[in-house]
């Protein structure tokens, strides 16, 4: 069972740098967030081994969220190859985030 990543300033930088990877930027006390959480996780299993699946917590990792110009969350990025390709604010569909993965493998 695959589990998504937990990102930070040490680890994000080589997370995305190769390949597809989602990052959820999310609170503990966001609704949306704690709704789209389950689908995040089902993610995580489905892309095993083709694209990483991660979460940045904003509340611990506010240099991230300054960095990425996070201003409302749920905010969904797409990485390429260490590159911003893509990116959803809000809540969103299985359907719709599986999509915007296989767009980019």
């Amino acid at each position: 069972m695959a589990k998504y990543l937990e990102l930070d300033q040490t680890n994000i930088e080589d997370t995305v740098k190769e390949g597809v990877s989602l990052v959820d930027f999310w609170a503990p006390w966001c609704g949306p967030c704690r709704m789209i959480a389950p689908v995040i996780e089902q993610l995580a299993e489905e892309f095993e081994g083709k694209a990483k699946i991660c979460k940045v917590n904003t509340e611990v990792e506010q240099d991230l969220t300054v960095k990425y110009e996070i201003r409302s969350i749920p905010t969904i990025l797409f990485f390429k190859d260490g590159e911003i390709v893509d990116q959803l604010i809000g809540t969103t569909t299985k359907g719709a985030l599986e999509e915007k993965i296989n767009k980019y493998l």
